[in-house]
């Protein structure tokens, strides 16, 4: 059982992440920030008696129910609703960082020069451009074994679907954003 310490560690460790991937997901921060806020409610209301080396899987996969919940009812909305502006998803307004989730080590930003760091972060926002433009079930697999750092066993867990569909979707992913980048002329 994870103790109330150990939970709440855990949400803040995976709050960042869940939120971009909720983002490049519904391509709304706001709705993204709802549904990441309910999975973490859900996540403490009912498995908070889960041993902490749980709590991952059954937070991702709650993120990914809470996610595609969102989806439904937004097409619920748009087929009852007159007035479908209100429901369609805002494009991203440049707010939002990637540079937020790179780890470094203390003082190497320091030593980087300007030019250094205004290089990494255009070839970083055209990442981001990139991965957006996924198809969802690609973006999906590719953020989840290559962002949260999932094996395929635990991906197609989260995602509900086969290892085979896991490797597929994560193989065109790559090959996708590989070949947008190289014609944008970055190697990587």
């Amino acid at each position: 059982m994870a103790s109330d310490k150990e939970l709440s560690d855990f949400l803040k460790s995976v709050e960042k992440r869940a939120f971009k991937r909720t983002v490049y997901t519904v391509r709304d921060e706001d709705a993204a920030l709802d549904i990441v806020q309910d999975a973490m409610i859900r996540l403490a209301e009912k498995y908070a008696d889960r041993p902490p080396a749980e709590l991952p899987l059954v937070f991702q996969r709650i993120l990914s129910n809470a996610t595609m919940d969102w989806f439904r009812r937004r097409k619920v909305r748009s087929a009852v609703m007159t007035n479908l502006s209100e429901f369609e998803s805002h494009g991203e307004d440049g707010d939002f960082d990637l540079l937020e989730m790179l780890e470094t080590v203390e003082g190497s930003m320091g030593s980087e020069s300007a030019a250094d760091t205004v290089g990494r972060e255009q070839i970083l926002h055209l990442i981001e451009l990139e991965v957006a433009q996924l198809p969802g079930r690609q973006r999906e697999a590719f953020l989840l074994r290559y962002w949260e750092e999932m094996d395929v066993a635990e991906t197609a867990s989260v995602m509900g679907c086969s290892e085979g569909s896991v490797k597929t979707h994560c193989s065109r992913a790559v090959h996708s954003l590989a070949k947008s980048l190289k014609a944008k002329g970055i190697t990587l």
